[in-house]
């Protein structure tokens, strides 16, 4: 079994001759959401799954993802914490702050945060990051994966109260989720170009990608915060 790593914390794990992308695992022994854990070259590592995470996509679509042992990451649409799982073993010396809405699923979320303790977890409605700004402090990567219809907004705003300024956003636009009739490809233009125009904080598009076949109807998107 081969090992490489593809970024900071993310490896290709060759394996009978299949390849997978997966993360070293911060819990040895301990699976969060039924993934593989294979052993290589003395380490543990998690089978990322791409179809259950928009991050993992990106990965496989070799968009490069700016995310470093050492950040501190803002993620909106934490969810039950399957991809929020990943970022965490990633951390090694950082924080991801993981903004969900639901109850239901902040539970499931805090059960991973009594073993992962790089996880903060925040019940609150991203529409809203006054609510969570005593908890969340300035950080060098915002990662969203809403789906709602003003997702550039939601993503515009929080990047304006709590990324730095030169971080980065990491985007999964969901074409279904703002109009569930048009082309996604217009849609994903119009929610480009809002975030390089339309609000207050401006941002540098970097890289966009289809997220298709992992996720149909998605657009990866990766953006540099501008300096005013």
């Amino acid at each position: 079994m081969a090992v490489k790593e593809l970024s900071d914390g993310i490896f290709e794990v060759q394996k009978s001759g299949k390849r997978f992308i997966g993360t070293k695992n911060a819990v040895p022994g301990s699976a969060v959401y039924g993934e593989r854990l294979v052993e290589a070259e003395g380490d543990e590592y998690r089978i990322w799954d791409a179809r259950r995470s928009k991050l993992a996509a990106m990965v496989l679509k070799k968009m490069n993802i700016p995310i470093k042992s050492d950040s501190n990451v803002l993620y909106l649409g934490a969810a039950s914490g399957t991809t929020v799982s990943h970022v965490s073993d990633i951390l090694t010396d950082g924080l991801v702050y993981a903004v969900e809405f639901s109850p239901r699923t902040m539970r499931e979320l805090i059960q991973l945060c009594d073993t992962r303790l790089n996880i903060i977890p925040i019940l609150a409605d991203a529409n809203h990051p006054a609510s969570y700004a005593h908890i969340v402090e300035q950080v060098d990567v915002v990662f969203q994966d809403v789906a709602q219809p003003n997702q550039a907004q939601i993503a515009a705003v929080n990047c304006e109260q709590f990324l730095k300024g030169d971080g980065h956003l990491l985007l999964s636009i969901k074409a279904r989720s703002i109009d569930t009739v048009a082309n996604p490809g217009k849609v994903f233009k119009e929610e480009v170009k809002k975030l390089e125009k339309e609000f207050d904080t401006k941002f540098q598009i970097l890289k966009k990608q289809d997220l298709a076949p992992f996720h149909d109807d998605h657009l990866g998107l990766i953006a540099q915060k501008l300096l005013r």
